[in-house]
């Protein structure tokens, strides 16, 4: 099924809510949680460090090098999973990829704060695949500061593909809230390119 638009003013965003079958992602579900490097970095926030509420890791091309809320990454080797996955989000995207950031969300109460994918290193109009899998949660938009647009709630499923690209992160700040509903884990990819183009 191919990615079809999302209403959302000053914004280009696509979205397959069933890009991979629901046995496929529930076996990538397992193997990428039992087989990928995680781990829980601290932020620096009003003069103190916090664990971040999820565990992440970075694979990519060596020179994909990502710094991102104080924190530097250097890409860990794709695994065959990861570089097989790159390839089809790529071909479904049409857009090339050279790094993934994963992120594991464990239960409901772990989350995103607000933020937009604005690093220098992605670009103007960075091009960003999110490939979710495991437990549904509630992914929210809302406009920038000062721009008076409607907010945007979209349930991410498993096997859900969500482009952003264009003028997305200029305009939009995005966030994947806590919830006190009893959650299994769910793993989000978001696939992308550094380095600007």
């Amino acid at each position: 099924m191919p990615l079809f638009p999302l209403t959302l003013p000053q914004a280009d965003l696509l979205f397959d809510p069933a890009f991979l079958p629901a046995a496929e992602a529930d076996a990538l579900l397992a193997q990428l949680t039992a087989e990928v490097a995680w781990e829980q970095r601290s932020i620096r926030l009003f003069g103190q460090e916090f664990p971040q509420p999820r565990l992440t890791a970075w694979y990519g091309d060596p020179e994909a090098r990502y710094t991102y809320s104080g924190l530097a990454w250097e890409p860990r080797p794709w695994t065959p999973a990861l570089l097989a996955l790159r390839q089809r989000v790529a071909a479904a995207c049409a857009a090339p990829f050279n790094s993934v950031l994963l992120n594991l969300y464990r239960d409901g109460r772990d989350s995103m704060g607000w933020h937009a994918d604005d690093e220098p290193e992605l670009g103007p109009k960075p091009v960003i695949a999110s490939l979710s899998l495991g437990a549904t949660r509630r992914f929210r938009l809302r406009p920038r500061p000062g721009l008076v647009l409607p907010s945007l709630s979209l349930d991410l499923g498993s096997g859900s593909l969500l482009l952003m690209r264009g003028s997305t992160q200029q305009h939009w700040q995005h966030a994947l809230p806590k919830t006190t509903q009893p959650l299994g884990p769910r793993l989000n990819l978001t696939f992308r390119w550094v380095g600007g183009k």
